[in-house]
Formats: structure tokens, C-alpha cells, sequence
């Protein structure tokens, strides 16, 4: 069983919800410190929204959307584990 901590918990729940309404840009990844793959994905929307008409932004929110879930359905215990003991940053 993980050592759980409250910011582990508040974390999920944060990223979980960020995930679901900004993850086109990026925002969950932030919050639990996935910096290169925030950056990534909000490069992505931004720049690529500009050439494709938005449809860049549209597919990395639904990324975003399906993570958000992914990390609300998780356990606190596979939460922990996956995102900060085995540091997995997609999906």
C-alpha cells in the first residue's frame, strides 16, 4: 500500500477535474508535475489550432477528457502508484 499524503489526494481530484474541463491545454499534466508533457500538449493546441482551424484543440481536449476520467476512477492507492511512484505520463 502507498503512503498516502492529503496533496496526493487533493491531486487527483484537481487534475482529475482539470483534465475534464482544460484538458486541451494541458493543465492536469502541470498539477502533477508532468511539465514536459503540459508543455507538449498545450504547444500542440495552440500552435496546431492555428493551422488545422481548431481541430488540434479539439483532439487534445478529448485527450484531456479521457485522462481526467482515467484519473478519477483510479483508486488512491493505483493513483499514487502509477502517477507518482512509477512517474507514467500518458494515460
Amino acid at each position: 500500500m502507498a503512503k498516502l499524503s492529503p496533496s496526493h489526494a487533493t491531486k487527483q481530484l484537481l487534475a482529475g477535474y482539470c483534465g475534464i474541463i482544460f484538458g486541451g491545454f494541458g493543465i492536469h499534466k502541470f498539477i502533477l508535475g508532468y511539465a514536459p508533457e503540459g508543455f507538449a500538449m498545450l504547444i500542440i493546441s495552440l500552435v496546431g489550432s492555428y493551422f488545422t482551424y481548431g481541430l488540434t484543440l479539439l483532439i487534445m481536449q478529448l485527450v484531456g477528457l479521457i485522462e481526467g476520467m482515467i484519473y478519477l476512477n483510479k483508486s488512491h492507492d493505483e493513483f499514487v502508484s502509477t502517477y507518482f511512484l512509477n512517474r507514467q505520463g500518458w494515460f
